[in-house]
């Protein structure tokens, strides 16, 4: 019986290969869709789900309390050592700090490289926390000691090819010797800690005291703290423990600091910490291959409904022979379960295909070996079931149900074959989905656009950043801008320790105004830099005049937020007065206000920014260049800086592009929303053709009537695509409140955001009135141009 259905499924299925073909490729796609989104959520849900003991395992994060609440992902240096000495909640506890990318030197082979996903310092006991496993080396004294690392297995193929690297040794920094005391595995995507090099925390103290060191002055996000934890330990219990190191280490600080555990399976999802994704993303995209695949079901719906018309004769045959319904149903949903099945192949290998596009777009490292899995398995079987019910259930039910005698005597109408309203409310819903997917594209692309366009406070454009190494000295650095500013080329040059926009110096730490008894913290974004960097960047000074240089600190500039932040009442009141900030790390008079500017993506509000010049902490070299003489400029400012620096790799980036590196995970939501939106459209666009063809069939004698009688091209033309441009407008009043409540919500992510203007709503129902009258209008015409005898000799 089940070998008949197949066989009986087959042949209907080549009799009708125009519209199988349209069900396979709409089906198809929405698999290929739905594969690619599970493969995307699941390789986030499983972020540092791997480690053995994941439940145990948590990061401590710090709530700063004050007239806000201030997340940061980090507690102060000193806190690790404070919580291993005075509590027993935890077998292990670790620090690590993200470094820099840092040049990698190798004397023997004179190699000199960067370590891409940069430097990790990191504490012993981080490897006995983490499920990290090692290739190579001893796990127990891989970095105990000064000057030793672990590489992970690519970067040690990079540094020393096919030669055993244990006990090699590479220049860190062109300060430190450091030995290779293991290979580590290379790590998964879905992890929070990302390092080509991990070092030992002794080898830190040296290059940097305040980062290895014990302070409780200050915050920085580059260093984290983890704990193993003992099982059945009462989290709430731990934090409230906690709450004795405010008076205890910061007694005299107004801001109140609540140091608190977060489980290392939500940290990926917390996105009040910077790093943290919305899981609101996760949703969206969840939604999104959902709605492709309603999109592909309900073609399926439509046709297969439409065409049991020119079934009927077919049915009512079957059960005069004696077919029962219940023979008839399954016979159906063997022929549909064929089509989805097929199609389910085809998506597969669509899936396997795009991966690499699909990797590129997200970078991920997604492969065929994520569709051999027990969840994939699950995913697969549910989508092939449920898809063959779904779209096979309610036609299979219309073509059993169909009465013979109707069949026989050809009075069957579209309303016994499933009702057109039926498939109006179906064409409605995947108009309503596409309306709304082309509204989330445009509203994503404004935004982008909308930060990327605004006037951030200053001049992003034909500037260049060079790294600078860290020993270059006073001297050889005014030399070198000097040279530099001899081409013609380049217009002005300043050094720094980060630009404009970099937001990478974040402090959360103690700040004193004038003479006040009592320190304030707050989050300071510091930029250390010389007299031409307001020049170079084209900040604007509002008050008070620009700092002359020297050696020392003693004159700070400030913007408008720090300002307000202290509580003046005007700009030139807070001018001559002394700030201290970090405990004396810097301390100096406050000789200019310059205006805000975003120095931050447009998620955060503007912070407090204070100016100072550091020689010795300056990183990098602002260069603005004359952009009609750029590649002339650019080699200059090579030659030069090779002359000085020829042990370390020149590497340049340009300003704006690191700009639109902040709006980085906006541009993946961009790429999706375009991809998946244009599939779903494609999709909607294939159902909508193989109903206008099964249309103009039923219809093809009264438009023959109709040309007899005089009707006009343009009248037939208006007959058969009304009921359409009616269900578009239908759909635009449903679907624009939903796009706006939906994507309103997506902006107020933003603290700096495009409007939702009426003309976009407009836009997305313009396009896909265009869309289906460039679908519809090819058949319409050829039905409206055919020779009326040939459709009157149709019945």
């Amino acid at each position: 019986m089940i070998k008949n259905h197949f066989k009986i499924a087959w042949r209907n299925i080549k009799k009708k290969k125009g519209f199988a073909l349209i069900n396979i490729l709409g089906l198809s796609l929405g698999f290929a869709s739905s594969i690619l989104i599970f493969l995307f959520v699941s390789h986030h849900l499983q972020f540092d789900k791997f480690h053995s003991n994941a439940d145990r395992i948590y990061r401590f994060v710090t709530e700063q309390h004050k007239d806000y609440i201030n997340y940061v992902q980090s507690v102060p240096p000193g806190f690790t050592n404070a919580f291993r000495n005075d509590y027993e909640y935890a077998e292990k506890v670790a620090k690590i700090v993200n470094w820099e990318d840092e040049v990698i030197y190798i004397e023997e082979s004179n190699l000199k490289i960067k370590a891409k996903k940069g430097v990790v310092f990191a504490e012993p006991e981080f490897f006995e926390i983490f499920d990290f496993p090692l290739i190579d080396g001893s796990k127990n004294i891989q970095i105990k000691e000064p000057n030793t690392a672990i590489v992970t297995e690519t970067m040690a193929n990079r540094l020393f090819g096919e030669e055993n690297p244990i006990n090699k040794t590479f220049l860190l920094a062109n300060q430190e010797i450091v030995t290779v005391t293991g290979i580590l595995k290379d790590l998964p995507r879905n992890t929070l800690v990302q390092g080509d090099i991990f070092v030992s925390f002794q080898t830190l103290k040296k290059i940097n005291e305040g980062m290895g060191g014990e302070t409780w002055s200050w915050i920085s996000p580059n260093l984290q703290c983890f704990a193993l934890l003992y099982p059945g330990q009462n989290i709430t219990q731990i934090e409230s423990a906690l709450t004795e190191y405010q008076t205890k280490f910061r007694p005299n600080s107004k801001n109140i600091h609540h140091y608190k555990l977060q489980s290392i399976g939500d940290v990926h999802f917390d996105s009040r910490y910077d790093g943290g994704l919305d899981v609101k993303l996760l949703w969206i995209f969840s939604l999104v291959g959902f709605f492709i695949m309603v999109v592909a079901g309900i073609n399926f719906v439509n046709i297969s409904t439409a065409q049991s018309v020119s079934r009927s004769k077919e049915v009512g045959v079957r059960k005069v022979l004696g077919s029962f319904i219940s023979q008839l149903f399954w016979q159906f949903m063997t022929e549909t379960f064929l089509i989805v099945f097929l199609a389910l192949i085809l998506g597969l290998l669509v899936g396997i295909a795009s991966l690499p596009y699909f990797n590129s777009i997200f970078d991920l490292q997604l492969s065929i070996s994520n569709l051999f899995t027990g969840s994939f398995f699950v995913f697969v079987s549910i989508l092939l079931l449920g898809i063959t019910l779904f779209v096979g259930s309610y036609p299979g039910i219309l073509l059993a149900r169909i009465s013979p005698v109707l069949a026989f005597k050809r009075k069957l109408s579209q309303n016994d074959s499933g009702g057109s309203i039926t498939r109006q409310v179906l064409v409605t819903t995947q108009f309503i989905v596409s309306i709304v997917l082309i509204v989330g594209t445009i509203v994503v692309n404004k935004q982008i656009k909308f930060a990327i366009d605004s006037d951030l406070g200053f001049n992003k454009s034909a500037i260049v950043m060079v790294e600078i190494p860290e020993e270059v000295d006073a001297v050889q650095l005014n030399g070198l801008k000097e040279r530099i500013e001899q081409h013609q080329g380049i217009e002005k040059v300043s050094a720094c320790y980060a630009a404009p926009g970099a937001g990478k110096n974040e402090w959360s730490t103690n700040v004193r105004y004038n003479s006040n008894s009592e320190d304030e913290v707050f989050s300071v974004q510091v930029k250390i830099a010389d007299k031409e960097y307001l020049n170079t960047f084209g900040l604007q000074l509002l008050a008070g005049r620009n700092f002359y240089e020297k050696d020392s600190v003693d004159e700070i500039l400030i913007n408008e937020t720090f300002a307000k932040k202290l509580g003046v009442q005007s700009l030139d009141e807070v001018l001559g007065k002394q700030l201290t900030v970090a405990d004396d790390y810097v301390k100096g008079n406050v000789v200019g206000v310059i205006k805000d500017f975003h120095d931050q993506d447009f998620h955060k509000n503007i912070s407090p920014v204070f100016i100072a010049p550091a020689i010795d902490s300056y990183t990098k070299l602002a260069v603005k260049i004359n952009l009609n003489d750029s590649q002339a400029a650019l080699a200059h400012l090579e030659k030069h800086w090779n002359g000085l620096f020829s042990g370390y790799i020149f590497e340049h980036e340009f300003l704006d592009d690191r700009v639109a590196q902040l709006y980085a995970t906006e541009q993946r939501f961009l790429e999706l929303t375009k991809l998946f939106s244009g599939i779903a459209i494609f999709i909607g666009s294939m159902g909508i053709y193989g109903l206008i063809l099964f249309f103009v069939v039923q219809k093809t004698k009264e438009i023959g009537i109709r040309k007899v009688l005089g009707s006009s091209l343009q009248g037939i033309l208006w007959l058969i695509v009304k009921d359409f441009l009616k269900l578009i407008l239908i759909a635009g009043l449903i679907a624009s409140p939903l796009a706006w409540y939906f994507m309103g919500n997506w902006l107020e992510n933003f603290n700096y955001r495009t409007d939702l203007s009426w003309w976009i709503f407009l836009l997305a129902i313009g396009c896909l009135v265009a869309i289906t009258l460039t679908t519809v209008s090819f058949q319409a015409i050829k039905a409206a141009r055919s020779n009326p005898i040939k459709s009157l000799r149709t019945e």
